[in-house]
This record gives structure tokens, sequence and C-alpha cells, in this order.
């Protein structure tokens, strides 16, 4: 299994031959950032942890630099955490028993650049060697520009399959923006309470980004939690944790509709929403 990078890192947990466990793919998440996976899309870990008809692959799209870094990780060069979060998503790969973990190592620019041939020919390589259930992304609505620049080509590569290879199911998972805000009818409920022994070490194995100067345990626990808590006014709690996530399975089917459409309908919803409660109330 060759990708445009030199640096790009393919790993197969259980040793096995790494085109058989792509082609076995039932939950491909593939997301900018290591990390990534294990704060915004853990649903998708435990959905496969420990089945054996489950099989989750991961894929990081970005190299890991340009990552804040204080403590002990306070002087590494760019390089030197490159190679360091690498090992760490390799880690955990492994504690969440994934099924292939594949890091392309492309920089930031290279995703955010449309067209790039790298990125689009890895990408294109990928979807079109599997046949995953659902796909977990970023979504459109995220204030990060990786995030969504890595979404946009991942559903260029989709929609460049043809409709009967395309994903059934493709979800975009909330991370550098909430999605609590939304529409109840707009937004898709994940439940991250299961593997509660899992959900603190898996992320913890990013150390360079934890003991650097952000405790994404703390805070992605925490929001899971208060999306559980406020998802609704009158009624106990249905989950202890919930993931945030939009259906993007009309932009990946559809290859007319307008991603900033699709993200800004949201929006009108929510507008619409809000001056009709104000008009009924006042």
């Amino acid at each position: 299994m060759k990708f445009s990078h030199p640096k790009a890192d393919v790993y197969v947990p259980d040793g096995s031959d790494a085109a058989a466990a792509l082609a076995r793919t039932t939950h491909l998440c593939v997301i900018a950032h290591q990390d990534d996976i294990e704060i915004n899309a853990y649903p998708a870990v435990t959905e496969c942890y420990d089945r054996t008809d489950r099989f989750l692959t991961g894929v990081t799209v970005t190299n890991g630099a340009g990552s804040s870094r204080t403590g002990p990780f306070a002087h590494y060069t760019d390089e030197q955490m490159q190679n360091v979060r690498r090992e760490e998503q390799r880690d955990a790969a492994r504690l969440g028993k994934y099924n292939l973990q594949l890091q392309l190592a492309h920089s930031s620019a290279e995703v955010k650049q449309p067209g790039h041939p790298g990125v689009r020919a890895d990408l294109a390589a990928i979807f079109a060697a599997c046949r995953p259930q659902v796909v977990y992304l970023h979504q459109p609505l995220d204030k990060h520009d990786t995030h969504v620049a890595v979404m946009l080509r991942c559903l260029e590569a989709i929609r460049a399959l043809s409709r009967d290879q395309r994903p059934s199911r493709v979800l975009g998972v909330e991370a550098w923006r909430g999605l609590e805000w939304l529409l109840d009818t707009d937004k898709v409920a994940l439940d991250a309470s299961a593997q509660p022994a899992l959900k603190l070490p898996i992320m913890q194995v990013f150390a360079s980004q934890i003991v650097g100067g952000k405790r994404y345990d703390h805070a992605a626990l925490g929001r899971r939690q208060a999306n559980a808590t406020f998802h609704d006014a009158h009624a106990t709690d249905q989950f202890t944790e919930i993931c945030w996530a939009l259906d993007l399975t009309p932009l990946a089917h559809d290859g007319t509709l307008s991603v900033a459409d699709f993200a800004l309908a949201h929006l009108d919803r929510v507008r619409a929403e809000i001056a009709a409660r104000l008009d009924r109330l006042t």
C-alpha cells in the first residue's frame, strides 16, 4: 500500500495485511489531525471495539506539524513533533483495537489547496478500496480551516466515485465548533458512553497535546456530558455522554448540492426557530 508522501505511515495493529484490512473496513474515519478520532469521533471507536464483524479504519490526513507545545515539548522542532504524534496515533490505534491506521503526512497547506494531486490521489485510493457502512468526517460549520479543508477533499473523493460505490452514510462530527445549538432535527446523537474504561486512556496517549498545553481529555469529556444533559429540557437523560454530528449523506450523494448552501441552511433554520419562539412569547 503506497501513498504519495514519503512519510506516510501504514499501521495494522494486529499485524495482518494492510490492503486486506482496508478492504474489510466497515467504519471509516477520515480526519485532519492525530487525536481527532479519539476526541471527536469516539463513538466510531466503541462501535467497533472488540467486535469481529465491525472494523474501524482511521485516516489522519495531516502531519501534526505546527501544534501548540509547552512543558517537556516546548523546544521540540516541527520534525520532532511529527515523529512524536505519529507514534502517539499508533498507540491510540493499538489501544482502541483499530482495524487499520493510515497517516498520510500531508501539510495543512497542501490539504487546503483544492486539487492538490497527492491529497487527491491518496483519498481517491482509500475510498475506492473499501466499502464502509459509515464514514466519519469533519463538518462544514467547523471553524478550523484544516478540518473544513479535509472534509471538502473527502467529499470531492466520494463524489468522484460511481453512485453504487459511495458510502450509504456520511457523518460530520463536531470539533472546533460544537453542534449542540442546532435544531434537534438537524443533528445526529452519537452515544459516547460505551467503553468507559477506554475513553480517557485513548486520549491521554497524546501527551504531546495534553502535557503540551491543551487539556483535550477534560474538555472532550465535559462537552460530551454537557451534550447529554442539555439535550432535552423535558426528559431525563437517555445517555451519559453524546457526540453530536451532522448527516452529510446528502452532500455525498448529490454532487450538485452546494456545501455552502447545505451549511447555511442550518443557520437559517436556527434563526427562523428563534424568531418564531420570540414572536410566540412576546
